[in-house]
């Protein structure tokens, strides 16, 4: 299992919009409503950096699959253009509490998966989302790359105090032996 971070990650700041600071924001977070809410937000290239510069931010709106994001002190568009590439962050202390069952992805990103006859399958790498559900990668040493669904069926139970997922794989997911 990951580290807890310091930050996590709500956008990516692409260009300036207009001229009086607004900047456009590709978004990362499955909660973008709650940006405009938030205090402060923290802006860095990176966000495993140990300090990040901080902005209130004035206001956030929604515009064609991006978000439209306005801080404090940053008014023209010459000073959004210096934002360009930098990753918005919220500090792990401000992050959105989640709901029973919910994980954030550094709390899952290298567990153990197994099955729930204990056979050790590997290790989940990533977390793909797609339309319908999102799907786990697993790095299995015996069956390669390993990617199964999270839906109620497959994942039994997620521990990421013991370091575990265990699953139940629907018949024909694993290539044969």
């Amino acid at each position: 299992m990951a580290s807890k971070p310091r930050y996590l990650l709500l956008g990516e700041i692409l260009r300036p919009h207009g001229i009086n600071g607004e900047v456009r924001m590709r978004i990362l977070t499955d909660y973008p409503e709650r940006i405009a809410s938030l205090e402060m937000v923290y802006l860095g290239s990176d966000p495993n950096v140990a300090e990040a510069a901080g902005y209130r931010v004035e206001h956030m709106r929604p515009h064609q699959g991006y978000g439209l994001l306005k801080l404090e002190g940053v008014d023209s568009r010459d000073e959004a253009d210096l934002l360009r590439e930098l990753f918005v962050m919220v500090s792990i202390e401000d992050a959105v509490p989640l709901e029973e069952g919910e994980y954030y992805l550094y709390q899952i990103i290298g567990l153990r998966v197994q099955t729930q006859d204990g056979e050790l399958l590997g290790t989940l790498t990533d977390v793909l989302e797609t339309g319908a559900n999102n799907v786990y990668v697993v790095d299995s040493p015996r069956y390669g790359e390993i990617l199964i669904p999270v839906i109620q069926e497959t994942i039994i139970e997620t521990d990421v105090h013991a370091g575990v997922v265990i699953v139940r794989l629907p018949p024909g997911l694993l290539p044969p032996s």
